[in-house]
């Protein structure tokens, strides 16, 4: 590692290059990993009902929403260590460490004897889940050229919808007790996940180190090395062309160093870049409350209890509306980099607050039945998805490198932690109820926290479409 300042053009040359299937091949290798969490969110959501089965775990409504809160507890943890260690360490060994961490504690919920062990398994789950947020997102922006990276990441993040929709369909056979028994079902439905997991491994190969984070560490030769080896695929691919597109931003300096101290991360966070990290914090919440409240841990339940949905049938509901969750970035994410992140960041927190209010009041007075129930989830879900998707990436964009994978775990850690933890036991307890006039509170209370991030978009937005890394965050080093 060098001690010299570096002058490296390299940020601007990974964003000049054209699209390409090695971008492509990138968003595969980093894109499936969010199926397999849309996968597992989806499975632990339809095997909730079946757990309260006495021939599975005996549990209660109020333990099936606390196992959820394990989850996101457990993912808190992760998010925070594996954040910090990702800037620290690199972003192509954390893929590793936490997907193992995934398919270990995955595979041993499958053999779960109690609701403790299975909380405890939960909880270590999410903590793999948690770890992979970061390094996944700051690999996404610091990979993908500026002109699409907003469509980009959308559209991975995303694909844990898909996993949700392949999640529904598997349930529909795995927790059918025509064709398996209740006591083995959910068992292999983890099974499943865990032996996904291995084979993500595989792909994990073919995505290199950050360049822009090698320069941080000075490791300057690594980091040109990585970039000619993109260069020469991007331009195998456009017609025979090796000549590399020529950069158009400015030489970027950086001074290495071994880490970022918590004290310079504090003062940059709380001082230097306060309303970004009030922006950040008001978007994470709420939509981690959102998803997390209205989402695959409790609509299971709302319909079993309110409309009387067999456990077994549950997943034919969850189908539209995993799709709905793809639907929408896959039909506006481009729109985040032609018309901008704010206005549609602003549309699509506001739109999914209207359309919940709409809802809720028509569940109040009775007006749904379960598959109106489901559709309007599926629509309210096709505007919220892209908001959602939206929070990860504004916050990976708008800190600079040095800390952008912590900044991510800490945003994603207080949204769960204060927006999230606590909406599936919260639910479950108004949905135990069987009152509908106390889970419309709860409707209302997410509405208004997605408002609420509306108008703080709004106020202090940051126009970051087609703009490079350095230019929308200053590098530390750079200074």
């Amino acid at each position: 590692m060098t001690a010299e300042p570096i002058k490296t053009d390299l940020p601007a040359r990974m964003d000049a290059l054209p699209w390409s299937r090695w971008h492509l091949l990138i968003v595969i290798a980093l894109g499936i990993r969010w199926v397999l969490d849309g996968l597992e969110v989806t499975l632990a959501g339809a095997v909730g009902a079946t757990l309260k089965d006495p021939a599975a775990l005996g549990l209660s409504d109020a333990d099936v929403g606390l196992s959820g809160t394990f989850y996101l507890i457990g993912a808190v943890a992760g998010a925070i260590g594996f954040g910090y260690a990702t800037d620290r360490f690199g972003r192509r060994k954390l893929f590793f460490l936490t997907l193992l961490l995934y398919v270990g504690a995955t595979a041993a919920s499958a053999l779960s004897w109690g609701p403790g062990s299975y909380f405890v398994f939960r909880a270590l789950t999410g903590a793999g889940i948690g770890g992979e947020y970061a390094a996944i997102n700051s690999a996404i922006d610091e990979l993908i050229p500026a002109r699409v990276r907003g469509h980009v990441d959308l559209l991975i993040n995303s694909t844990f919808w898909l996993g949700a929709a392949l999640g529904s369909g598997a349930t529909i056979v795995l927790l059918n007790p025509e064709f398996l028994p209740v006591a083995y079902g959910w068992r292999i439905v983890f099974g499943i996940g865990a032996v996904l997991g291995l084979g993500i491994l595989l792909l994990r190969n073919s995505v290199p180190e950050s360049p822009r984070w090698l320069l941080t560490r000075g490791r300057v030769d690594e980091a040109e090395a990585v970039v000619k080896d993109i260069q020469k695929h991007v331009m195998q691919d456009a017609n025979g062309d090796h000549r590399a597109p020529k950069p158009q931003h400015r030489v970027t300096t950086i001074h290495p160093r071994s880490s970022t101290p918590w004290k310079q991360i504090g003062r940059v966070m709380l001082v230097e870049h306060r309303t970004r990290s009030i922006l950040a914090f008001v978007l994470m919440v709420a939509q981690a409350f959102f998803y997390n409240a209205l989402g695959f841990f409790t609509l299971p339940l709302i319909l079993t209890k309110f409309y009387a949905v067999p456990a077994s049938h549950v997943s034919w509901y969850l189908l539209p509306f995993a799709v709905g969750n793809i639907a929408g970035p896959v039909l506006l994410g481009r729109l985040f980099d032609v018309i901008g992140r704010k206005p549609m960041i602003i549309a699509t927190y506001a739109g999914a607050a209207v359309l919940l209010v709409i809802t809720a009041v028509l569940f109040q007075h009775d007006l749904l039945t379960a598959v109106t129930q489901a559709l309007t989830w599926t629509v309210i879900f096709f505007v919220a998805s892209c908001a959602a998707s939206a929070a990860y990436l504004t916050v990976s964009e708008i800190f600079p490198l040095e800390l952008r994978a912590i900044a991510i775990s800490i945003f994603y850690a207080i949204g769960t932690l204060i927006g999230g933890a606590g909406a599936p036991a919260l639910f479950g307890y108004l949905i135990d109820t069987g009152s509908r006039n106390m889970v419309l509170l709860g409707f209302l209370l997410a509405a208004a926290l997605m408002a609420t991030a509306a108008a703080a978009e709004a106020i202090w937005g940051v126009k970051a479409e087609r703009r490079s890394l350095e230019e929308i965050a200053t590098p530390l080093e750079a200074r």
